[in-house]
């Protein structure tokens, strides 16, 4: 029995539709991978900006604390106590 020819151009039709979907799927899926990666990504910047915002908050809430105030002038402003000495680390020391 010989088939019709219409009946192999369909099944050639649906093939190609059939390997023009996975092939669209793959793409689809590489793109929902990196969508997730950069996802991660905004989340953990979410979350350094989230402390940072605690930080601050907490600053604002304690201003006026002398433990508060001291913290800011040496992290944020380089200042130390009168007498104090204060060392740099230049490098490594060489081990001879």
């Amino acid at each position: 029995m010989k088939l019709p020819r219409s009946g192999l151009v369909a099944k050639l039709v649906v093939f190609a539709l059939v390997i023009y979907a996975i092939v669209s799927l793959i793409r689809l899926r590489g793109r929902i991978d990196a969508a997730k990666e950069e996802r991660d990504i905004v989340r953990r910047q979410v979350a350094e900006q989230e402390l940072s915002n605690a930080e601050l908050e907490y600053e604002i809430e304690h201003y006026n604390e002398p433990g508060v105030i001291s913290e800011i002038a040496r992290t944020r402003l380089g200042l130390v106590w009168p007498g104090e000495i204060i060392f740099y680390e230049s490098g490594q020391a060489s081990a001879d």
